[in-house]
């Protein structure tokens, strides 16, 4: 190359940034606390910066407190490394993790964009609440991974949040510090990260005004739950539930402050805490152990006056939760394979003993025929009461008052065994990776190319979702709303839409499920 070329491509160089200039300066981006250096993923197509604070860290006083703002801090934060998940029992051996490991300083967030996007982008957001039973779980889970999701032109959010006893502890003192509220910390740390969304999301491509919340199992019950949460109101504008609805939150046992505060005093008092301040000086890792002893409470939201006013049922049933347009489902094997030992006598000895009279109701709709039928139907009931018909409750309340479009889908996709799973069942939890595209991060997994297939369509549908509130789209097969025929889109290697055929399932579970012992 002649030297006066190369001195004119320098001058070009300085005046408008080379590549490198360019990539150093989209990796740092002020936010409100200052500034962040993420690094670019996906093979540079996406930017990631991880382990930014939203909140304080609970520590000491703050334990048991609703999050307050974090620090500002000078010069640029590293943002390359997940920040500490939240402290937890580990009950689900499929989590795997990429952080450094467990600390009650973990409220932090983690933030995708496509690499080009800037403030005038204005890109939809995606907000992730990861599941575990309001127990478990972390942001940091590779099938969460944010190296996907951004190329098809969305930002996406994941968030830690104060899980178990750290996060939903509800005793009388905690009651009469607040003002007579105590609970749902983990709730209101969804709700801080909301807002820290809203005040610099527009720094990294993203649009504040056009926020999906989305989550699966417990953070879809937390989607549910954020709906008719008026703190969270105005702070989204659309929602997409996996797995799980919560309208049972303050009918169900243990879920109003009445029945916490007297069960939650005695807990805090068999570690020998005489008061609130003794309680939250105890080290976090003596706390955790005797929450996750056996037979200890569980901790979950509850109705506390404040955060939750009534039960969340009532909100809908009365049409003031959010009115947005929401996506949502559940999967074929939700409660697979714990029945598979079922025959078609002991199916039917099950019918009896739990429904009485109404045994041949149950089985013309769970029916047991054959063992073979019996199995499925065990499977089928099983997925219902553990998960599908929350879910269906939700959706079917939405419908009802939510003055928007609701899109039901049912997951049938059987996955293949891995490392964790047996394999070819559409098990709890096995859309993750179909949503995110990660089925790669899933060990010993062999993916067929309809799985692929699939995941680049679900993908689609969502991404879809969240710029328009309408998941249809060119190339994808149509997906109607869920009217009055109940429509379903059944996604599987053939995605198919067709009137839902289950209603009567649910409609005896309404009835029948909550009389028994």
């Amino acid at each position: 190359m002649r030297w006066p070329l190369v001195c004119a491509l320098a001058v070009i160089a300085l005046a408008f940034g080379s590549p490198a200039r360019t990539w150093g300066d989209s990796l740092t981006v002020k936010t409100a606390q200052g500034k962040v250096h993420g690094k670019l993923i996906n093979q540079d197509k996406v930017r990631a910066f991880l382990g930014v604070p939203y909140a304080a860290p609970p520590l000491g006083y703050l334990r048991w407190k609703a999050p307050e703002a974090p620090a500002q801090w000078k010069g640029k934060r590293d943002a390359t490394a997940y920040g500490a998940r939240c402290m937890q029992g580990h009950p689900y051996p499929d989590m795997v993790f990429q952080d450094a490991g467990e600390s009650e300083d973990c409220l932090y967030l983690n933030v995708f964009t496509p690499a080009g996007a800037n403030r005038k982008s204005r890109l939809p957001v995606m907000f992730w609440i990861h599941g575990g039973g309001y127990s478990g779980g972390s942001a940091s889970e590779p099938r969460h991974n944010g190296d996907f999701l951004p190329p098809k032109g969305v930002v996406l959010v994941t968030i830690n949040y104060r899980l178990g006893v750290f996060g939903f502890l509800a005793t009388s003192e905690l009651a009469q510090e607040a003002g007579g509220s105590a609970g749902n910390y983990g709730l209101m740390d969804m709700v801080a990260a909301l807002e820290w969304v809203h005040a610099n999301i527009a720094g990294f491509g993203g649009d504040p005004g056009n926020v999906t919340i989305f989550g699966e199992s417990a953070g879809s019950e937390a989607v549910s739950t954020l709906m008719a949460a008026a703190p969270a109101q105005g702070l989204f504008a659309r929602a997409i539930g996996e797995s799980g609805g919560a309208l049972g939150v303050g009918d169900e046992p243990g879920s109003t402050l009445a029945e916490r505060e007297p069960r939650d005093d005695a807990w805090a008092a068999s570690l020998g805490a005489s008061s609130l301040a003794e309680l939250r000086a105890l080290p976090a890792e003596k706390v955790l152990e005797a929450a996750t002893r056996s037979g200890s409470p569980k901790f979950s939201p509850v109705v506390d006056g404040k955060f939750l006013t009534e039960p969340v049922a009532a909100t809908y049933a009365a049409g003031k939760q959010a009115h947005v347009p929401l996506l949502a489902g559940w999967n074929r094997d939700e409660g697979a394979p714990l029945k598979e030992s079922m025959s078609a006598a002991k199916w039917a000895e099950f019918a009896a003993e739990t429904f009485g009279a109404h045994a041949d109701e149950f089985l013309a709709l769970y029916p047991g025929g054959s063992d073979e039928q019996a199995v499925r139907s065990a499977i089928d009931y099983e997925g219902d009461t553990f998960i599908a018909f929350g879910t269906w409750k939700w959706i079917e309340a939405q419908g009802k008052t939510g003055a928007q479009a609701v899109y039901r889908y049912h997951f049938e996709q059987p996955a293949p065994p891995s490392r964790f799973h047996p394999g070819w069942y559409a098990f709890h939890s096995d859309d993750i990776e179909y949503v995110f595209g990660t089925l790669d991060t899933r060990p010993g997994a062999e993916w067929l190319p309809e799985d692929r297939k699939l995941s680049d369509e679900m993908m689609d549908y969502w991404t879809n979702f969240a710029k328009t509130g309408d998941p249809n789209g060119a190339g994808l097969p149509a997906w109607p709303s869920y009217d009055e025929r109940g429509n379903v889109l059944h996604l599987n290697s053939e995605i198919t839409a067709a009137p839902d055929t289950t209603r009567a399932r649910y409609e005896f579970l309404k009835q029948w499920m909550p009389r028994r012992d």
